[in-house]
This record gives C-alpha cells, sequence and structure tokens, in this order.
C-alpha cells in the first residue's frame, strides 16, 4: 500500500501555543519543512489541497510543490485537489508538466470538483454550472494527456485547441491523474468511465458505509471492460498520531473543533463537541487518531473492506504545534508504514 499524507496548509491561530497566528510565509516555511521530512522517513506521496480563503496558504499547490520538489528525492507530489472546474486544463497540464520534469517524474494531478466554493465567483463561474464544468474540463485534460497535437472542438465552458502540441511534455507518459471525490456515486461512477484512478475522502460517519461506493467503481469500470486490476484505489481520512494515545487527542481536539466549527457555521452545522470527536476516533469512526499501533489496526481493518491500494492521512485539521506535526509525520513514515505493508505482505504470502 502506498502510504503518505495530505495538507490544505492551514493557517489559523495555534490554540496549543497561545493563538499564535503565523504570518503566511512562516506557514510555507514550515509546510516545506513537513514534506522533506515526509520525504525522508519514507512516505510515498504528499498532497496538497487547493483553496482560496483566508484559513489556508495553498491557493497555488502546484507552486509549493515545485519547492518541494528541490528539497525532495523520492516522495510523490500531488495536489489534493485540483480544482478543475474552475482553472484551465491547459494551464494545468503545463504546471504539472513542468513540475514533473523538476521533481525527476513525481508529480501526479488529482482532480476534484471542489468541497469549497470560493474559486468559482473568484474566476467567473456559475455554481449552477458545477457539474458540467468538471465533466467538459475532465474531458480536455485527458485529450491533451493523450499527447501529440490536441485537436479539441471546444463547447459551452471550453475553447477550441485547433491541433496544436502543449509544452513542455512531462516524464511521465501519461502523468497520473486521480479523481477525487467526497462520496457522490456520480463522481465515483465518472472516474470508473474513464478508468482513472479513484480517491474517497472520508472525513466523517462510519467509513463502512463507503463499500457500496468502492463496489460501484469497481462494477462500472467492469461494466466499460477495463482493467479493474490496474485501477488504483486511494482512501483519504483526518487523524493525528503522537505516541501516547490521549495526548494525540487532545492535540488535536482543539484545532478540529474550531476548524470544523467555523466550516459548519458557514454550512449551517451544529458546532463540533468532543464527543462527536472521541465517536470519529473509534475504531469504526472515520478518523485516524491515537498511537501508531492504533492508526496500523484502523488502516489494516478499512484494507479488510476497501481494498485500497494507497492511504492519505491529513495530519491536522487547524493549526497544530510545528513540532508535534513533525513527530506524527516521524511516527506515520518510521512505524506506521513499515508496519502496515509488513502485515499485508504476510497476508498475501
Amino acid at each position: 500500500m502506498q502510504i503518505g499524507l495530505y495538507s490544505f496548509a492551514e493557517n489559523t491561530p495555534d490554540l496549543l501555543n497561545g493563538n499564535h497566528l503565523q504570518s503566511p510565509a512562516e506557514r510555507l516555511k514550515d509546510l516545506l519543512e513537513e514534506i522533506e521530512l515526509a520525504d525522508q522517513v519514507g512516505l510515498d506521496f504528499y498532497g496538497l489541497g487547493e483553496h482560496h480563503r483566508p484559513d489556508f496558504t495553498a491557493s497555488t499547490p502546484v507552486t509549493i510543490l515545485a519547492a518541494a520538489a528541490a528539497r525532495t528525492r523520492t516522495i510523490r507530489l500531488s495536489t489534493a485537489v485540483t480544482v478543475l472546474s474552475s482553472d484551465d486544463p491547459i494551464r494545468v497540464w503545463e504546471q504539472f508538466a513542468t513540475l514533473d520534469l523538476l521533481s525527476n517524474g513525481r508529480a501526479e494531478i488529482m482532480a476534484g470538483r471542489g468541497s469549497f466554493i470560493e474559486s468559482f465567483p473568484l474566476f467567473g463561474y456559475d455554481l449552477k454550472d458545477y457539474d458540467a464544468l468538471f465533466e467538459e474540463k475532465l474531458q480536455e485534460l485527458l485529450a491533451i494527456r493523450k499527447g501529440g497535437k490536441v485537436s479539441w472542438p471546444g463547447s459551452t465552458h471550453t475553447k477550441p485547441i485547433p491541433g496544436l502540441e502543449i509544452y513542455p511534455k512531462p516524464m511521465q507518459d501519461p502523468l497520473p491523474l486521480w479523481i477525487a471525490v467526497g462520496g457522490t456515486p456520480n463522481s465515483v461512477a465518472r472516474a470508473a468511465y474513464y478508468a482513472l484512478p479513484l480517491m474517497i475522502a472520508i472525513i466523517g460517519g462510519r467509513p463502512q458505509q463507503f463499500q457500496p461506493l468502492v463496489e460501484l467503481y469497481r462494477d462500472t469500470a467492469q461494466k466499460m471492460n477495463h482493467d479493474t486490476s490496474k485501477l488504483s484505489l486511494g482512501i483519504s481520512s483526518h487523524g493525528f498520531i503522537a505516541e501516547d494515545s490521549r495526548d494525540a487527542m487532545d492535540t488535536a481536539f482543539p484545532a478540529h473543533q474550531a476548524a470544523m466549527s467555523r466550516i459548519g457555521n458557514e454550512r449551517g452545522w451544529p458546532p463540533t463537541t468532543r464527543e462527536q470527536f472521541e465517536a470519529g476516533a473509534s475504531p469504526h469512526g472515520a478518523y485516524f487518531m491515537g498511537s501508531p499501533q492504533q492508526v496500523i489496526d484502523k488502516i489494516l481493518m478499512q484494507h479488510e473492506w476497501f481494498r485500497h491500494d494507497r492511504f492519505g492521512l491529513q495530519l491536522s485539521v487547524g493549526t497544530l504545534p510545528h513540532a508535534k506535526v513533525m513527530k506524527a509525520i516521524e511516527l506515520f513514515g518510521t512505524v506506521v508504514k513499515p508496519t502496515v505493508n509488513k502485515a499485508l505482505a504476510q497476508k498475501a504470502n
């Protein structure tokens, strides 16, 4: 299993450090150190999510990943996600092809419709076109990804490409393109239709309830006569790791509560409670909070349900002390990952 991290480059007051709020430059400095450490401890990938809000600093993830490429050696560098609906597929391709060259073939595109909507009015798009924008732009990106001279007819939301080459050319052929979803069946079926790897974000509720979506993905791909053995499935979730389970919970909760309650207030949800947080961190909950062994056990349990190829952990929801995040990355790479992969190898044999 590929095991890695993702982040939204959150930048909110650090509730465990006197409510200190970093400057964006300080936050990006810490973020690059976190990605560099993830590479050093052997994690497989790092994903960075695009957001256009005051509480996140990654409005242009590819720029940050390019800086990370110069400081890392083996870790794959992805978005989590690129909001393709409000972007230009040509520019997305050019940026990721450049990142692929800078990283010596380690770039990945992870495209999604976006769970936040700020990019739509920012770039002049109408939310009523939310799904149509993504579908049309994904088709254009796939046409570009094939390589050679691109002939794209254009349509409602895209302009024609009259048989032109697009440069630079990436090292990887094809450049990996994942589809990220939050649980919408139509989005799952779309990934299967195009034979693209799928990342499912499970950030609440009971993860086992996502099994029908996994079955939909594989069944749809099979009906399309795609080789399902070549389709990758990933699961991503919130979590935090410390040597002591209670320390992990107590460290993560204040920032998690503040961040989720703030977003919940925007969307009409009630404030997050400690009881809800504890339930999410229980063995059958969505959060990977606790000691390395607890995280190992939950990854292996979910692998029984989903048979997934990749697991991504968002270590902090809201801002946590940098030193604690670095320790969590160390534990994730040096304890969790090798133990999970040893267990899976033994099971396979």
